[in-house]
């Protein structure tokens, strides 16, 4: 498949395409399964997914913590779930935690949107992430996040075809 494009539509939002030869149903899993998240959102080479806790129902909670094996760095994501539809779209708010990664992703929530639609067994994931500020928004493209996107869902290529 193609790398994922983002764009920044506005100020405070990016918005990042991806496709996967796989059905909407499979993708989904991937994204609201534990065990199938950690193996595909490793980060980058050299780094873990010790934490990986998801109660990925309306309310629910999460937790994503990386570790880097070399020098021990580590940062996470937490939030909350605010809607689910399923094998269509989940709405989550996100908040950085750096951890001792010594970068800035901005402090205030940011809210996710991931649409998964598929046609003809190809399905396109759509993630909206819209920050509360442009310096927030900036702060996180900065970090090479869409780059460590790609990376991750280049794993997600190869556990789809798996499952």
């Amino acid at each position: 498949m193609k790398p994922a494009e983002a764009k920044l539509p506005s100020e405070t939002e990016v918005i990042i395409k991806r496709s996967f030869d796989a059905p909407a149903e499979l993708v989904w899993r991937a994204y609201m399964e534990a065990d199938l998240m950690r193996r595909w959102c490793g980060g980058p080479p050299g780094w873990s997914m010790p934490v990986c806790e998801m109660d990925m129902r309306v309310g629910g909670r999460y937790n994503w913590r990386w570790r880097s094996e070399e020098n021990g760095q580590e940062f996470g994501f937490t939030g909350e779930v605010r809607e689910v539809v399923p094998h269509a779209k989940i709405v989550h708010t996100q908040i950085f935690d750096p951890g001792n990664l010594g970068v800035s992703m901005g402090s205030e929530p940011s809210v996710i949107t991931v649409t998964f639609e598929e046609t003809g067994g190809i399905t396109a994931v759509t993630t909206s992430i819209k920050y509360t500020s442009q310096a927030d928004r900036d702060q996180s493209l900065a970090t090479g996040m869409t780059d460590g996107m790609e990376m991750s869902y280049k794993r997600l290529d190869a556990l789809l075809a798996e499952l």
